[in-house]
């Protein structure tokens, strides 16, 4: 148990998605299901990209890192839930819900940057074709696949700091699957009121700024395909950046949805509706969309498959 002035509580308690007990047993086999495919769909895109050289370019680099955070994004919340929910119970420590809640902020976070950091490449790569090698150099790629992992941390840490610094007194029940920042800070019985100031300032800053890069970049993008002739090359244009264009309508999406427009759902349940669209929905059908959208993914994917068939036939 934490003493001082940080807390007086040592565990919080997870109510989940549903208290109803019935139900328990369909959400470990939905949620464990969404959990293997997340993995195996995203370790596969990593060790595709990590194997075939034809796809060590900045915009499948940034795409084995987006897959990365995807796994940590779901790894974050679902295992404990499952968890929870074949123990049958609901506590999570003090130390291990602040951790929790850390990567869920860092992988959200980095995934806000890592999507424009894929439109800056796709509007190099169709704006300025001809000098697409000498901007997107390696020195460069490096950089803006560093910078989204060490700005994520940064956003992570400084709200871990400032919720330490807080005192939880008898209230420790989250109406959640996981530690939740937000009802972390209602759980307090401090002044919350600089917690929820960055809160707000670092959020606006984290969604607008990504979504600036990515909004001009597509602006600048349909401007240079409208400017091709024939509908052929129009085509091809938006074919390299379709994938990515899904991911982003998905993914900003469902911020709009879930959070920007009225609804008669109950605040909590959209809540938990919003956090499973952004940690297990999101990371599990990005392999798809970029499996099957992406002629480069799916013939790299059919010679690691007949690579992996032709070793045992080998002597």
């Amino acid at each position: 148990m934490h003493q001082g002035n940080q807390t007086t509580i040592s565990e919080f308690f997870l109510l989940g998605l549903s208290n109803q007990p019935e139900q328990q047993k369909l959400l470990f086999v939905l949620f464990l299901g969404m959990y293997l495919v997340t993995v195996v769909g995203n370790g596969l895109i990593i060790l595709v990209i990590s194997l075939d050289s034809y796809l060590h370019t900045p915009m499948y680099i940034f795409l084995a890192n987006l897959s990365f955070a995807d796994i940590s994004s779901i790894s974050t919340s679902v295992p404990k839930m499952l968890m929870n929910i074949q123990t049958k119970s609901q506590s999570i420590s003090y130390e291990s819900c602040i951790t929790q809640m850390y990567f869920a902020l860092m992988s959200v976070t980095i995934d806000n940057f890592l999507l424009g950091a894929m439109a800056y490449d796709r509007f190099v790569a169709i704006c300025h074709p001809l000098n697409y090698m000498t901007i997107m150099q390696k020195k460069l790629c490096i950089l803006l696949t560093v910078i989204p992992w060490v700005l994520s941390n940064i956003v992570a840490l400084t709200h871990t700091l400032l919720l330490l610094r807080l005192v939880f007194c008898d209230s420790n029940t989250l109406p959640h699957f996981f530690c939740d920042l937000a009802l972390l800070l209602k759980l307090s019985c401090s002044d919350t009121m600089i917690n929820e100031l960055v809160l707000f300032i670092v959020g606006l800053s984290v969604i607008t700024f990504p979504f600036a890069i990515i909004f001009f970049s597509y602006i600048c993008i349909v401007r240079a395909v409208m400017r091709i002739s024939s509908t052929e090359g129009k085509w091809k244009a938006f074919s390299t950046c379709g994938s990515h264009l899904t991911v982003v309508l998905l993914f900003y999406g469902t911020i709009v949805g879930v959070y920007f427009f009225p609804s008669s759902t109950h605040h909590d349940d959209r809540d938990k509706i919003g956090a499973v669209l952004f940690t297990v929905v999101t990371p599990m059908v990005n392999p798809f969309i970029y499996s099957l959208r992406n002629k480069d993914m799916k013939s790299a994917l059919r010679k690691l498959i007949s690579r992996k068939s032709f070793l045992p036939l080998m002597p």
